[in-house]
């Protein structure tokens, strides 16, 4: 039985996740939490290896069934070795993004069936939900435009504005199905709304 809370972060590119992970991480702190973070793809040796792999510009080829299968094999890796040891311990893990991610990417952006990922998600980790999901929304114009200003991009950043509607399609699609679970951040606002609307959230729900 897990014992700890699991928070995790979704967005796409350019949304500000990196800054929201600190937010939240100093938020639960405050809250008397012993706090894990994390990330996905990653997270492990193998994980990261793994990430590298996905990432890299010359995985052109890379079919979408092989890379959703190469984030549910790190995913798998991740949760036996940090999220669910840490869980039992009573940690709260924060995690930059978890399935959610799979929903949106493999199956918003790259178009595969959600029955495939659902598969791939009940095989992996059949009964984890995070308790909370914070989904930082910002048009992909926005999100680009970020990543432009931080110079080199992976091989997610140089897709399609095409792909980019329909993976933040697909995040929006989810939080209107799971309602509470998923609170959509605005994060076209400065960072200073952003993170006081983030510490208002968790605090209500875990003070």
């Amino acid at each position: 039985m897990n014992k700890g809370e699991f928070i995790t972060l979704e967005g796409i590119e350019g949304s500000g996740k990196t800054s929201a992970v600190a937010c939240v991480a100093d938020t639960m702190k405050s809250l008397g939490r012993n706090v894990v973070v994390t990330r996905e793809p990653g997270g492990t040796e193998i994980g990261e290896g793994i990430r590298s792999l996905i990432l890299e510009q010359r995985s052109t080829q890379m079919r979408a069934k092989t890379e959703l299968l190469l984030m549910f094999a790190a995913r798998a890796q991740h949760l036996e070795e940090v999220i669910l040891p840490a869980l039992g311990r009573g940690d709260c893990v924060i995690c930059d993004r978890f399935t959610d991610a799979s929903y949106a990417y493999q199956g918003g952006g790259r178009e595969l069936k959600t029955a495939i990922v659902r598969q791939a998600e009940i095989l992996t980790h059949p009964e984890l939900v995070p308790s909370t999901t914070l989904l930082l929304d910002v048009p992909y114009e926005v999100g680009l435009r970020r990543v432009a200003k931080r110079g080199a991009i992976d091989r997610f950043e140089a897709e399609s504005p095409k792909f980019f509607t329909r993976v933040r399609k697909n995040y929006l699609e989810r939080a209107a199905a799971f309602p509470f679970r998923i609170v959509v951040i605005d994060a076209n606002n400065n960072l200073e709304v952003v993170q006081t609307e983030i510490r208002s959230v968790l605090r209500e729900r875990y003070k």
